[in-house]
């Protein structure tokens, strides 16, 4: 199996590809895991893996710079390729991000990605561990989870107006915040799997093991 995760400038590449590789050897899963900025190698992957820090406007130009990059990520997960987006790749899923700017996203699953509202109590960032909420046996991508066990959050931007059938895991933080998202063959996760230690392992060995 190849994986692929896409290098344009944003993202803990070395960690994801880290923990990609030790999911996959956990999983009984042979994957080869590359880390890639060339859309020809993303069109044959077998999983498709797009990380993402910062702010969602600077990571859509980061992703635009590869030429024919998201031409390769659209068609490729047209086919069918599984696809996870992690943090920023996660909310570049969605119609458009509002941070700074309006920035067109993907537009694979509903809602914007906006400003977290937040009582005073609570600061900006979300940094640090959360639970995770979630019904049993909603997703494939859950398996081997429990509802209560917790991710690594650092963002102070979230999807909102969404679908909520496209909404696999929440999280509290002032109220309810989407923690993962599937649509089709394409899923993300807002916290950071490759820092989420057992449970972020364990949605990675799913996602090599996730067939549609």
């Amino acid at each position: 199996m190849k994986v692929v995760v896409i290098d344009y400038g944003s993202g803990n590449l070395a960690s994801a590809s880290r923990a990609l590789a030790l999911a996959g050897e956990r999983a009984g899963v042979p994957a080869q895991v590359a880390i890639t900025a060339d859309p020809d190698v993303v069109a044959r992957a077998d999983r498709i893996v797009l990380p993402g820090q910062g702010a969602f406007a600077d990571c859509a130009r980061g992703l635009a710079a590869l030429d024919g990059m998201r031409q390769a990520i659209e068609h490729a997960t047209d086919a069918g390729t599984p696809f996870l987006g992690i943090c920023v790749g996660m909310q570049l899923m969605a119609a458009r991000g509002l941070e700074h700017t309006v920035t067109r996203g993907f537009g694979w699953i509903a809602g914007d990605v906006a400003a977290m509202d937040v009582p005073p109590a609570l600061r900006l960032p979300q940094m640090g561990w959360n639970e995770l909420l979630f019904e049993p046996g909603a997703h494939p991508l859950l398996a081997g989870l429990v509802p209560g066990d917790h991710g690594y959050f650092v963002h102070s931007f979230a999807l909102v107006g969404g679908d909520p059938a496209q909404t696999i895991a929440t999280t509290e933080y002032g109220g309810p915040v989407v923690a993962m998202v599937a649509a089709g063959n394409r899923a993300g996760t807002q916290f950071h799997v490759e820092k989420s230690q057992e449970v972020g392992l364990q949605i990675l060995a799913n996602f090599l093991r996730w067939t549609q």
